[in-house]
């Protein structure tokens, strides 16, 4: 795909995101890249109707209330070429961890699962539930709602029986899979695509998974991190590890990607320590915060151009019907 749009043509993103949302994503050195490139992002005011703002080529979009979403549907009917990234119909199915990871088990990728896991609505419940789906312990205790609240991103470490007496339902239980204490951050921005490695949770032994607690929640959680392990040996640690082969992380994200209807999206992979060529999607989110990425700018500004020659070509396909 071209670096650039033709000559003298501009590209014009108007991008709607709570405050919190904005540095997260629009910094300075995608703004300026961007613009080099033909791609103007133009901030969507919130207190205006989106029909009375623009023109924009694109709309990007972190939000999800009734009102909103009646805004993007008059924007589109008056605008029937133009690009919503995205669908909001396509982004409440990340909302949910029950659903969340469907679309993975479409894939069918040889060597890519995702951990067993059950969600649990009644307290009464609990041990029917995982004896019934064969899990083991450990075991994560995630929020149902998977969304930007505080809530939803608590989570708990459940080392056995007597730890579900501190559990919270509804909840989504994910059996714990040992990695090495390193995780795989895969972003997408449609066919773009980078993988970071990040620390993780350290791998649980048994001689930990005995330990006094029952229940941890991740705030909490050193005690598996091993503390005696200096910032130098962490660093080891992590450059040790070997990343995915990006053929392999490429073809999951271009699934997936088709699979959850999304442009925008990242998802977190594990390698099991036991199998080497055992891959594990643990989670997706939509929208992430893509400035943590080294060089996000060369990863979001292609997407933009790709999006650009899309709505390009709607238009001329408009003009030829």
């Amino acid at each position: 795909m071209p670096e650039s749009l033709l000559a003298g043509e501009r590209f014009r993103i108007g991008y709607a995101l709570a405050p919190r949302s904005v540095s997260s994503f629009i910094q300075d050195s995608l703004v300026v890249y961007a613009e080099k490139r033909g791609v103007d992002l133009i901030p969507i005011d919130l207190e205006k109707p989106l029909v009375e703002q623009g023109p924009f080529d694109s709309v990007f979009h972190k939000l999800y209330d009734a009102e909103w979403k009646k805004q993007l549907e008059e924007f589109s009917l008056q605008n029937p070429t133009a690009i919503i990234v995205d669908p909001i119909e396509s982004i409440e199915k990340l909302h949910n961890r029950v659903s969340m990871l469907d679309a993975v088990k479409q894939l069918k990728i040889e060597n890519l699962e995702i951990p067993l896991q059950a969600f649990v609505d009644s307290n009464e419940s609990l041990q029917d539930e995982i004896d019934n789906r064969g899990m083991k312990f450990p075991l994560i205790a995630k929020a149902m709602i998977a969304n930007a609240t505080a809530d939803a991103h608590q989570m708990c470490l459940v080392l056995n029986r007597d730890g579900l007496n501190g559990v919270k339902t509804p909840i989504v239980l994910q059996e714990f899979v040992n990695h090495g204490g390193v995780i795989f951050k895969v972003y997408v921005a449609g066919d773009h695509v980078k993988c970071v490695k990040r620390k993780s949770l350290s791998d649980i032994t048994e001689e930990k998974s005995g330990n006094s607690e029952n229940l941890i929640p991740f705030s909490l959680i050193s005690y598996f991190a091993d503390n005696e392990q200096s910032d130098e040996s962490l660093a080891k640690l992590m450059e040790a590890a070997i990343m995915p082969p990006s053929s392999f992380v490429n073809q999951v994200s271009k699934q997936l990607r088709h699979a959850l209807k999304l442009h925008l999206f990242n998802f977190d992979m594990i390698r099991d320590s036991e199998n080497g060529n055992r891959y594990l999607i643990i989670d997706i989110n939509y929208f992430p915060g893509y400035a943590k990425v080294p060089e996000y700018e060369q990863v979001l500004t292609p997407c933009f151009l790709d999006l650009a020659h899309q709505k390009r070509s709607k238009e001329t396909t408009k003009v030829d019907n």
